[in-house]
């Protein structure tokens, strides 16, 4: 897949036609995994090259300044989900004040058409776009007619799939709820970051744990508490518990720590970059009464998480 900053390329550029689908793509998840493989199959009926055109920020992240998103994806993150699709090109539009004014009818004829040559637009069954979301489908078939491009209609998911969406995914992770999120994603969800010195009191107890700085601020934390992790570091894998939590046992922390005991390992990795999947919740994040109950828990924890990773794959 061919990435092109579409603000970056001269008025001049000369694009090729293109069968097209747009959205923030959020997830990439199988919701829109189903939408691209529709736009595969009907540009290919039209002998066209496939593009999914997105945004370089959330929509809402720029109209709603009180309101900020958490996302599922970095943005790399995202573009490397949609490479995985199999679709030619992903146009990246810079989302803007300014661009948000844009009609429905500009956006199709004069973006969609004129500037980035799309012959055939692939619409989500419930998709609305341009300034306030006005218009209906059939409008958007009439616009794309004037200009030369075919405007069709996505098919829905099956109906045990249709609760599928970012928003919904945001709500499991929030929930604690991190594998139902991996079956509506299609992969494990991921935090990455590197690794920070914290106080060291987990391996004065036996749990040593990697303290983690998230190199994206934006994404979503799951629920606080214990859970299966698989953790990626250069080229190996490992599997471990995470926790996320304020460490109540110690003295409650007035920031959030994300720390990955990581099992079978001793290294020093002070400055690595580690990802880390969230696979399965354990337990939320509760005060002990003394150190030594939680090191008695932490013992618990790792027997059932060890167990628990048995139906995973390194």
């Amino acid at each position: 897949m061919e990435i092109i900053y579409i603000d970056q390329l001269p008025s001049s550029a000369d694009l090729s036609p293109v069968g097209a689908t747009v959205g923030f793509f959020d997830g990439v998840h199988i919701g829109h995994r189903y939408l691209l493989t529709q736009l595969q199959s009907a540009a290919h009926k039209a002998h066209l090259q496939t593009v999914a055109i997105t945004f370089s920020e959330h929509p809402r992240k720029v109209l709603q300044q009180d309101y900020q998103p958490k996302l599922l994806n970095s943005r790399s993150e995202r573009l490397q989900l949609l490479a995985t699709t199999g679709i030619d090109y992903c146009y990246v539009l810079d989302f803007t004040r300014k661009f948000a004014d844009t009609t429905a009818q500009d956006f199709i004829q004069k973006i969609l058409r004129k500037q980035l040559n799309v012959r055939q637009l692939l619409i989500g069954y419930d998709h609305k776009f341009g300034k306030n979301r006005t218009g209906s489908f059939q409008t958007y078939v009439e616009y794309g007619a004037a200009c030369g491009m075919e405007v069709i209609c996505a098919e829905q998911l099956p109906e045990t799939q249709r609760h599928t969406s970012s928003t919904a995914i945001r709500h499991l992770l929030a929930e604690g709820k991190v594998k139902q999120a991996a079956q509506q994603l299609s992969y494990p969800y991921t935090l990455g970051g590197t690794v920070i010195h914290g106080n060291h009191l987990g391996r004065t107890i036996g749990f040593p744990t990697a303290n983690l700085d998230l190199d994206c601020k934006d994404k979503i934390i799951p629920l606080e508490g214990v859970y299966v992790a698989r953790i990626h570091l250069d080229d190996e894998t490992f599997f471990g518990m995470a926790y996320i939590g304020k460490r109540p046992t110690i003295g409650a922390l007035n920031e959030q720590r994300i720390e990955v005991n990581i099992f079978d390992f001793d290294r020093d990795i002070y400055g690595k970059y580690i990802t880390v999947e969230w696979l399965d919740f354990v337990r939320p994040d509760v005060h002990f009464d003394s150190i030594e109950a939680l090191k008695q828990q932490l013992t618990a924890d790792k027997t059932f998480v060890s167990r628990q990773s048995l139906n995973f794959t390194l």
